[in-house]
C-alpha cells in the first residue's frame, strides 16, 4: 500500500481509491497552505491516473475532520493583494474539474473552511458525532469563499442562518437536509459500503458523467438540454458502453476497460 507521509497530509494508495488524511489532530485538523497544496497536488495526480477510482478526504482523529483555518497562526487572513485568485479558492476550482469521484469522511467537526472541503467533495459520509458549522461571523469574519460550494447544498433559509448566526447543526440534521448522504455509527464501514457500490460500475461512465454533470450546474435549461443530448452520444461510443450492454444481454458482469 504506498504511502506519502507529507508532515500534514498523509496520502495512501488503498487499492483504487486515494485516502487523504489531515494530519494535524492537535489543531482539530486546521488547514494550512502546506495542507491546501498537499490536497491540490494529490488531486492533480488522481485525476491523471486512470488506475485511482476515488478520492476520500478526511482528518486524523476522532474529535474533527477539519476546523477550517488555523486562526492561531495569524496569518491566515493575510494574502497577496496583487494575486487575483486564493489558493482556498483554486482547490475549489480543482475539484469542480475533478472528474474522480471525491468522498468526504466526516469524522468530527466539520466547521468553517472545513465545510468547503466537505462540500466540494461529490458524496458524504458522516459520524454520528460530527457537527457542521460556518462559525466565521464571531471572529468577525464571513465564509465568503464556502458559500460558492455550499450555495447549491443547502436551502436559502438555513444557509443565511448559519453564516448570520455562526451556530452549527448536527449530524443528523445535515442528513435531514441533504448535506450528507449517510450517518454511519461505524465510519470506515459506511465509506466502504458507498465505495462498493460505485467501484464495480463502469469507470468510463463515472468519469464522462461526473464531467456532465458538473458543466451543467451553472447552465440553463436550453444550454443544457442542448449539452446533454450531445453528451449521450459520446457515452454510447466508449469500450465500457458497448461492454455493459453486451453483458447485460449476455446475463454476466461486465469486465470493464475504463475506456
Amino acid at each position: 500500500m504506498p504511502t506519502d507521509t507529507a508532515p500534514e497530509l498523509l496520502t495512501e494508495l488503498r487499492g483504487s481509491v486515494l485516502w487523504l488524511t489531515i494530519q494535524r489532530e492537535d489543531k482539530r485538523n486546521a488547514v494550512t497552505p502546506a495542507v491546501l497544496s498537499a490536497i491540490s497536488d494529490a488531486l492533480t495526480r488522481a485525476n491523471r491516473d486512470r488506475g485511482v477510482r476515488a478520492v476520500v478526504l478526511t482528518g486524523a482523529g476522532t474529535r474533527a475532520f477539519c476546523a477550517g483555518a488555523d486562526l492561531q497562526t495569524g496569518t491566515s487572513f493575510k494574502f497577496d493583494y496583487s494575486e487575483p485568485h486564493v489558493s482556498f479558492a483554486n482547490l475549489f476550482r480543482q475539484a469542480k474539474q475533478s472528474t474522480v469521484p471525491l468522498i468526504a469522511r466526516v469524522n468530527g467537526a466539520c466547521m468553517a473552511g472545513g465545510m468547503g472541503l466537505m462540500a466540494m467533495c461529490d458524496m458524504v459520509v458522516s459520524s454520528p458525532q460530527a457537527v457542521f458549522g460556518l462559525p466565521e461571523v464571531k471572529v468577525g469574519l464571513f465564509p465568503a469563499q464556502v458559500l460558492s460550494v455550499l450555495g447549491n447544498l443547502l436551502p436559502r433559509r438555513v444557509l443565511a442562518e448559519m453564516c448570520l448566526t455562526g451556530e452549527p447543526i448536527t449530524a443528523a440534521q445535515a442528513l435531514e437536509l441533504h448535506l450528507v448522504n449517510q450517518v454511519s455509527e461505524d465510519l470506515d464501514a459506511g465509506v466502504q459500503a458507498l465505495l462498493d457500490r460505485m467501484l464495480d460500475k463502469s469507470p468510463a461512465a463515472i468519469r464522462r458523467g461526473l464531467y456532465t454533470m458538473k458543466k451543467i450546474e451553472a447552465m440553463a435549461f436550453e444550454e443544457s438540454m442542448s449539452f446533454t443530448e450531445s453528451q449521450i452520444g459520446l457515452f454510447a461510443l466508449t469500450e465500457d458502453a458497448a461492454e455493459g450492454q453486451r453483458a447485460f444481454r449476455e446475463k454476466r458482469k461486465p469486465v470493464w476497460t475504463g475506456r
